[in-house]
């Protein structure tokens, strides 16, 4: 996969923008020596500290969510429900606590990796939803940080989905902050995780 990665500059806009135009590009891993890469087909914009459904809510700083805070293009890995990680790309601007959870991805490199990692599951839920991708990745709090320019997770340049492919729905999976229309999606995409 040689394709130039999405630099800082793409991350350093409003977050809704970044969280749809992300949409048909790679994300790969590395991790472990094993290359896993998957086209994004599903995201979901969190917005800043006004955001109720944000980890940063409020203004909220916490050790927790200190990557949140970090530059743009940077990944912001949290672990939910004692058990999933999570993955999201820091969006904005150093200090402003916004980002995009990448939800989904359409796998197309290191399949029989991911199958590995993930145990007995149709192809079909190996990257659908948010801890599954990162499972079948490799993605661990470890990489908490990371800019997602260059080492062992990135992501790279693919085909953009078109505006007419791309549909804008209400996030999921959240208990506020649920009626903002900030999830996107590749619209009759199969890999979507709902």
């Amino acid at each position: 996969m040689k394709r130039g990665p999405l630099t800082a500059r793409f991350y350093a806009r409003p977050t809704p923008e970044v969280a749809r135009r992300l949409l048909g590009h790679v994300l790969v891993s590395d991790v472990g020596g094993r290359r896993t890469a998957g086209r994004i087909v599903e995201t979901e914009a969190y917005v800043g500290p006004h955001d109720p459904a944000c980890h940063a809510y409020g203004g909220r700083r916490t050790s927790r969510v200190a990557g949140l805070y970090g530059p743009p293009g940077t990944a912001y890995i949290y672990f939910t429900y004692g058990m999933h990680w999570c993955l999201n790309a820091v969006t904005e601007a150093l200090d402003y606590p916004a980002a995009v959870l990448i939800r989904a991805l359409e796998p197309l490199a290191g399949l029989e990796t991911m199958r590995r990692r993930r145990g007995r599951v149709p192809d079909r839920a190996l990257c659908a939803g948010p801890a599954r991708l990162c499972e079948a990745l490799g993605v661990t709090g470890a990489l908490n940080g990371v800019s997602l320019a260059r080492g062992v997770l990135r992501i790279v340049r693919g085909g953009a989905a078109r505006d007419r492919d791309v549909e804008v729905t209400l996030r999921v999976g959240i208990s506020r902050g649920v009626d903002w229309p900030l999830r996107f999606l590749v619209r009759g995409s199969p890999w979507i995780s709902k």
